[in-house]
């Protein structure tokens, strides 16, 4: 494999192709139990109607950890709708369809959400009321089998030039509650310091889905507690803010 073209710099991990496959290596750091865990939750959703990389080996390369999946040739949602301001209603509308078409797909081996939510509000180190308030409203919330992605956000949407879209990323993938997904969508929006777009997305969520918009709003501080431990510090800031200014019902 020939690491010489990056093609994405995240945190904790770069991404490189070589022809067609893209090669995400991990820092040296990197947990390797979250590597093979990312590279299972794709093979998983691979199962599904979805159209998302083809996994094809997780190896290690220089000492580090590496997943290589197919490179999917084209642009991301979000550059898409920064260089065609004109068009970012359609762009947002295919968004939207791409996560209920998600949503209604099941992935019965991946991890259950509340689980998950339930061991990071454990670990935001908020005081012992907070936590016990954000515990009940969690587990007062109906249990649901769809498939979430985690981080559904236009950055993780590829466009061909053909139109067919496909997901990446699947590191956060669980089985659980839609709207869950949706107020995770949303506060990713915020963070992206783009709020008109937080709230047309929001609004046509609700619209398409028929979901009240009250009901994605009482995952907002669960979602905002649970995302916000590995958070960068003023990212932590701003999701502990979601968490405080919910009145508790």
């Amino acid at each position: 494999m020939k690491l010489d073209k990056v093609i994405a710099v995240r945190t904790n991990k770069t991404v490189y192709r070589d022809g067609r496959l893209a090669i995400k290596v991990f820092d040296s750091d990197y947990s390797k139990a979250d590597v093979l865990n990312e590279a299972l939750n794709q093979a998983r959703v691979e199962e599904t109607a979805l159209n998302i990389p083809r996994l094809h080996e997780v190896c290690t390369v220089g000492g580090k950890w590496a997943i290589v999946s197919d490179f999917i040739p084209g642009k991301t949602l979000a550059r898409l709708m920064e260089e065609n301001p004109d068009r970012r209603d359609e762009y947002m509308d295919l968004f939207v369809d791409l996560q209920l078409k998600m949503h209604a797909q099941t992935c019965p081996l991946l991890g259950k959400l509340k689980d998950k939510m339930s061991r990071k509000i454990d670990e935001t180190g908020l005081d012992a009321t907070t936590r016990y308030e954000l515990h009940a409203r969690l587990q007062g919330m109906p249990n649901h089998k769809k498939l979430c992605h985690g981080d559904f956000d236009p950055k993780n949407i590829i466009l061909r030039d053909d139109g067919e879209a496909f997901i990446l990323d699947w590191s956060h993938a669980t089985q659980g509650n839609a709207s869950a997904d949706a107020a995770r969508t949303y506060l990713l929006f915020w963070l992206a310091g783009d709020i008109d777009g937080a709230e047309s997305y929001l609004h046509l969520f609700c619209k398409k889905s028929d979901t009240a918009r009250q009901y994605v709003q009482k995952w907002i501080p669960i979602v905002a507690a649970s995302q916000s431990v590995k958070g960068r510090a003023e990212e932590r800031e701003f999701l502990l803010h979601w968490v405080n200014v919910v009145d508790y019902e």
